[in-house]
């Protein structure tokens, strides 16, 4: 499975699983990445953090390391 980091601009995605433990998992949760939703990427800084998506109809700065925890499939 690919991971929110390795898609790309312009694609959608769905949330298939989220990684990770305790605090930082409930962090992702709370700001709308959940599983089953759909996520649009929008922009990737230059070096590649943070990546700009839109979710849930709002824009979201996510960190790489927080994109590699988040496995989706393509919609």
């Amino acid at each position: 499975m690919k991971t929110l980091k390795e898609s790309r601009i312009g694609d959608t995605v769905r949330v298939v699983k989220l990684h990770g433990e305790g605090a930082v998992k409930r962090r992702i949760m709370d700001m709308g990445l959940t599983k089953g939703v759909e996520v649009q990427i929008r922009k990737v800084a230059p070096l590649g953090d943070p990546v700009e998506v839109t979710v849930r109809g709002y824009e979201l700065s996510i960190r790489k390391a927080d994109a590699e925890m988040i496995e989706v499939e393509s919609v």
